[in-house]
């Protein structure tokens, strides 16, 4: 797999404004990094979508067990090549133990079975059949000719996916039944001609602009396109209710074994998963007490932050009614951030200004980022997917979220990888995704905003507590259930399970409850993903703390926006590539 997986290889011929940084000739390591994501692109185009690379828009990924084995073998190749090849200076060190650490999870991730068996609520093929079609473009004709051609592939691609599937059965590995029950849900949907994606999209209108130019040889590919997506949805459905659901465990737990690799891919780290069990509970409980010192300030002495979050929600000032109110809301407040910081704390290029934000057509809850194209023309989005049930908004809660999605947080931080092309292969710019790096850093950018001023605001400091609890919670949580964990009397002592998770959950998420049971599904079908945003942001700080001490023993002032710069100036890393580039 590449390696940025839900969020985004070759150059491109028309190139953003350049770095101004001097450019750094191309090394045989590079040349090889470059090949890869081009091989890799051909071989997932749907990743190359979310890349933002072109060529590949009207084409599917081949999901069957023979497209797994032609990525893993392309992987094998890289790590072949790179085997014999010597680095020609610092950048050339960074990227070869990056591609190491990461592709040589790949293959351990595809040789144990696990991308075979690839099945949950939020991030497997199920979702990204449909999701992909939210990153293509849809001005003009010529771009829902391409969408028409990728929708009347689909058929093929679930095919593929429904026979990885089943080949991963035999062999004895079957996601558990929640997550089979909840995707056979998500699929019903999408297969419904009333309520299904598809339908809408292409009947929207821009589509129907299109049509106009296209003439009605567009509008009948569009219709046989759609139709073909639902009946793959259909089909898909057939098999999970069929075959796949009577053989699901109902046991939720990975298990020690998978734990431990999931968590070093998700990282890109190895951590001593009992000792950040016991770290996980701390945090909790230190942020519990953060959030109370925060309550106190908003309601009054002894004030719980139960009644701090009832005054912040009947304040009208911090409401907002409706989507649209939603979107200018983020938008503005992105903006501002923008214009806040660049060039006080960080230097912003004029390519990474823009941020879109946007509601998603998807109506689950999430809230996510999706990095710009290669060449900038398709901009960084955040997006807000909205359940149809909810059209009240209050900003104390989700300011700290535009600072994640936004500025100095994602976007930053991706924008800032695709822009460095004077000094970065197109897989360190591109392709190189690391949830512990890249999540770890918008929760870190998060605390930095509250330090340098920009959540002063009680309610909206205690929205950026809100999250963090949260996240801390999912340490608990994630590990606790997955290796099967001693639950702490407070939270029903024995072994931690599903039951207890979810009254813990309600007892520290702070979320209307089909969010947190959403939330605690991701969280069972998608082992150490949740906790890499708590222990990413730990590591980072670690970091952080190592280099300002380092500076200190020099006697030397540490610059933290020096240090910003330079570890955003690599792109995306394994957390543990990254502590030694910056040791």
């Amino acid at each position: 797999m590449l390696s940025r997986g839900a969020g985004r290889v070759g150059r491109v011929s028309t190139a953003p404004e350049t770095t101004g940084a001097p450019q750094r000739p191309a090394s045989p390591i590079d040349d090889v990094a470059d090949a890869h994501v081009a091989t890799y692109a051909a071989l997932d185009p749907f990743d190359a979508t979310a890349l933002g690379l072109p060529g590949h828009d009207h084409e599917v990924t081949d999901l069957s067990p023979a497209g797994h084995e032609a990525r893993a073998d392309a992987t094998r190749a890289t790590l072949a090549q790179l085997d014999g090849l010597a680095p020609a200076d610092e950048v050339d060190t960074i990227t070869l133990a990056a591609m190491r650490e990461r592709l040589g999870l790949d293959l351990e991730l595809h040789e144990a079975g696990e991308t075979l068996a690839d099945l949950n609520v939020i991030a497997s093929p199920v979702q990204g059949m449909r999701d992909v079609f939210d990153l293509m473009g849809t001005d003009g004709a010529d771009a829902w000719s391409t969408i028409a051609q990728r929708l009347a592939g689909l058929p093929q691609a679930g095919a593929g996916y429904v026979e990885s599937l089943r080949l991963a059965a035999s062999r004895g590995r079957v996601p558990a039944i929640r997550q089979v029950r909840e995707a056979i849900t998500q699929a019903e949907e999408l297969a419904d001609a009333s309520s299904s994606f598809f339908t809408s999209f292409v009947t929207s209108p821009e589509a129907a602009a299109a049509v106009e130019a296209g003439g009605d040889a567009l509008r009948a590919d569009l219709e046989r396109g759609a139709e073909a997506a639902r009946r793959t949805y259909a089909d898909l459905v057939t098999f999970l209710r069929d075959e796949l659901a009577p053989q699901a465990p109902e046991a939720d737990a990975a298990g020690r074994e998978r734990y431990a690799l999931w968590s070093r891919y998700f990282l890109g780290a190895t951590v001593d998963l009992d000792e950040t069990y016991q770290w996980g509970l701390e945090e909790l409980a230190r942020v519990v007490a953060e959030q109370e010192a925060v309550a106190a300030e908003i309601a009054g002495p002894g004030a719980t932050v139960e009644q701090a979050v009832a005054a912040l929600d009947a304040d009208p000032s911090r409401r907002l009614e409706g989507t649209e109110a939603l979107q200018r809301w983020m938008q503005e407040t992105s903006d501002a951030a923008v214009a806040a910081l660049d060039g006080v704390h960080f230097t912003i290029p004029d390519a990474i200004r823009t941020l879109e934000c946007r509601i998603a057509p998807t109506q689950n809850g999430g809230i996510y980022y999706t990095g710009p194209s290669d060449d900038f023309s398709r901009p960084g989005r955040m997006w807000w997917s909205v359940p149809p049930e909810v059209t009240t908004f209050n900003t104390w809660r989700e300011k700290t979220t535009v600072f994640h999605e936004g500025v100095p947080g994602h976007h930053l931080q991706v924008g800032q990888a695709v822009y460095n092309r004077a000094q970065l292969n197109s897989w360190r710019r591109l392709a190189c995704w690391v949830s512990g790096h890249g999540e770890g850093w918008a929760l870190y950018a998060e605390r930095l905003m509250a330090d340098l001023g920009h959540l002063d605001d009680p309610g909206d400091r205690l929205g950026m507590l809100d999250g963090q609890r949260m996240r801390a919670a999912r340490v608990v949580l994630d590990l606790g259930v997955h290796l099967g964990l001693e639950a702490p009397e407070r939270w029903g002592g024995g072994t931690w399970d599903a039951d207890k998770a979810w009254e813990f959950l309600r007892a520290n998420v702070n979320m209307p409850e089909q969010f947190i049971r959403f939330e605690l599904n991701r969280y069972l079908g998608w082992p150490g993903q949740a906790p890499s945003y708590k222990i990413g942001q730990r590591i980072w700080e670690q970091i952080r703390d190592g280099a300002a001490a380092t500076a200190q023993q020099r006697g030397e002032a540490f610059d933290l926006r020096a240090f910003h710069a330079r570890a955003l100036g690599m792109g995306a890393l394994p957390l543990d590539v990254l502590r030694t580039a910056l040791a």
